[in-house]
């Protein structure tokens, strides 16, 4: 007799295929999880059953098929119409509920996933629990029609389930024996029950981590193999992780290059032994980018897909965890092998700094060890602050490379706050060293700390500094005169951030039109100009000043705030390369213009010039 699915058996295919699984190979895992589970549940009642998947790869006339045994704890009939052809319902809910926490499955979607490969499916099936009962047959196709009939008792024997998938039209490939072996090591090299492709085991079992080794040095080499045949790279060092209470064990892999923090971590994660994601990325807390994981667990929970985990407590708990293990091995680190530390913080010192802004405790662990630049050179925190009072810090690049130069010749410590997770870390070590004093550095405090010039002095250069001013108006840059070292810095340019939103506000309202214009008008700031510092100490300023064509000496000032620009590292806006390439050209010119020629007038006795 004929049964119809309560459902368009074709429009869920088509759901499972393009929208809940990712590709058809989740079809063997799907496969395997049966068997598993039907194995888990037979040995609940009888421990000393046998625990075997066979898969066996063949051909049906012309369509490619793919069998698999199991020695679960089978179906009845009546099993065969409540649980097959009703989505949702799974026999892991339904009796055996003390031993449900061993089930990899929780959905009950199971078998219909296979009809994604499979125009057909035939399941042949022995109860363990009712030996009386028959062995039966469910035989179901992808039009949504299946029969269910007892077969005679000696058609199969000993209690478990056969499943045989007769391939669709396009989908031969995932049936193969090479593509089923290669599915059933990639999903199942860690489940608990002997599972084989043939004649080939699948399982390897015990999981690296959980092996005896020689010594310490075996155990890494070991582990570090294994890291480079799943990731496909030799780790700086290996984290191993065990939580008992979660269930969970395994091992976290230190990358052994730099990554960006928004790289997400593709973390394997596999539930009781069988894979369920390579990319768990909310696995760990987000500053432990710098690790990949493999782990083993019996507590997470998978979404309905079960190619991910499931956000819930126990994910955010085992999350926490782990955090504290890789903590944990950074301490240990510090404590005991500062030169394995070194080497860590001179790839991941990023990694450690966005941990340390939220635990203090870490901070200050790591207060001696994290490398930060600085006018003395790369160093850490701790070091920098005992030679320097007053830690001065700016919040970006530029402005740090504006300064460095003139605030290390005047004795002013300064780091540089422009990196990611610096400035912050600034600002918290006075927490976590009492007493040291920390001050952002803007170009009123550089300016302050250099030596202002004798009123006659600068009386002298009045001319040359009307004639910079001038020059250097349009693009909002004042020009003061200052005397510092060294004096082979002729200028400095000093602008903070609210003279570049200044500008820009400005270019916006010259491209605005009379409204938008208004509006950008108002919005005007009482800091709006940048900064040029003359050094008088500088023999070049001086020249300059003493030049008697003003068109040289014009020149000349755009070539030094040009200069100044480059040496503070500062994108140019378009009017600013133009005035690069002016004042080279115009120099360039002086350079090459030939000398004015011999007055031939030929001079007379007593003539004098």
């Amino acid at each position: 007799m004929s049964h119809t699915f309560q459902v368009d058996l074709r429009g869920l295919v088509d759901l499972l295929s393009h929208h809940l699984y990712s590709s058809p190979k989740v079809y063997l895992r799907e496969l395997l999880q049966n068997g598993v589970d039907a194995i888990t549940a037979r040995r609940a009642v009888d421990p000393d059953a046998p625990a075997t998947v066979h898969l066996l790869p063949g051909g049906e006339g012309n369509a490619a098929t793919l069998r698999v045994e199991d020695s679960g704890i089978g179906l009845t009939e009546a099993e065969m119409h409540n649980l097959l052809a009703t989505i949702g319902r799974s026999s892991k809910r339904d009796g055996l509920e003390s031993a449900r926490a061993e089930f990899l499955g929780q959905f009950g979607i199971g078998l219909l996933a296979c009809f994604v490969v499979a125009e057909e499916i035939r399941v042949v099936s022995r109860s363990a629990r009712d030996r009386s009962a028959p062995p039966v047959e469910w035989r179901a196709r992808d039009d949504g029609s299946y029969t269910v009939r007892a077969l005679p008792q000696d058609a199969r024997t000993e209690p478990g389930t056969t499943v045989c998938l007769i391939a669709r039209p396009g989908a031969e490939e995932w049936l193969t024996e090479e593509r089923v072996n290669e599915l059933a090591r990639h999903y199942g090299a860690l489940l608990p029950y002997d599972v084989r492709v043939g004649d080939r085991p699948v399982s390897e079992r015990p999981a690296v981590w959980e092996r005896a080794h020689s010594g310490p040095a075996a155990r890494r080499t070991a582990l570090a193999q294994h890291c480079h045949e799943t990731f496909g790279f030799t780790p700086l060092d290996a984290i191993e992780l065990d939580v008992p209470l979660a269930g969970l064990r395994g091992v976290a892999y230190v990358l052994p290059s730099a990554v960006s923090p928004a790289q997400r971590g593709a973390h394997r994660v596999h539930l009781k032994g069988m894979l369920l994601t390579e990319r768990a990325d909310e696995l760990l807390p987000d500053w432990a980018f710098f690790v990949r994981c493999v782990l083993d667990s019996d507590s997470l929970r998978p979404t309905a897909s079960r190619e991910n985990l499931y956000e819930d407590d126990t994910l955010a708990a085992v999350r926490e965890v782990l955090g504290d293990r890789i903590r944990g091995w950074l301490a240990e680190l510090a404590a005991g092998e500062p030169q394995r530390l070194g080497q860590f913080l001179s790839v991941h010192h990023l990694g450690v700094k966005s941990l340390a802004r939220h635990d203090a405790e870490m901070f200050q662990l790591m207060l001696p060890w994290l490398p930060f630049e600085t006018t003395e050179g790369q160093m850490s925190l701790e070091e920098f602050a005992r030679r320097h009072p007053v830690v001065h810090f700016t919040r970006g690049t530029q402005e740090y490379h504006q300064v460095a130069a003139i605030a290390a010749a005047q004795g002013i410590g300064v780091v540089n706050g422009g990196y990611t997770y610096d400035a912050e870390l600034v600002e918290l070590l006075p927490a976590a060293r009492p007493g040291t004093a920390v001050a952002e550095l803007d170009p009123d405090t550089v300016t302050a700390h250099l030596d202002a010039v004798a009123p006659d002095a600068e009386l002298a250069l009045a001319p040359f500094l009307a004639a910079a001013r001038a020059a250097l108006d349009p693009l909002g840059c004042d020009v003061v005169l200052r005397a510092y070292q060294p004096v082979t810095v002729p200028a400095l340019h000093l602008d903070d951030r609210e003279a570049r939103h200044e500008r820009s506000r400005a270019e916006e309202a010259e491209a605005a039109d009379g409204l938008w214009a208004g509006i950008l008008g108002s919005l005007r700031g009482s800091r709006p100009r940048a900064r040029l510092v003359l050094n008088h100490l500088s023999p070049l300023v001086h020249r300059m000043a003493a030049a008697s064509d003003p068109e040289l000496a014009a020149t000349a000032i755009e070539a030094l705030y040009g200069q100044a620009l480059l040496t503070s590292m500062r994108p140019l806006r378009p009017a600013e390369s133009a005035l690069l390439n002016r004042a080279f050209l115009g120099l360039l010119d002086r350079a090459v213009r030939p000398a004015a020629p011999a007055d031939p007038t030929p001079r007379t006795t007593g003539e004098t010039r």
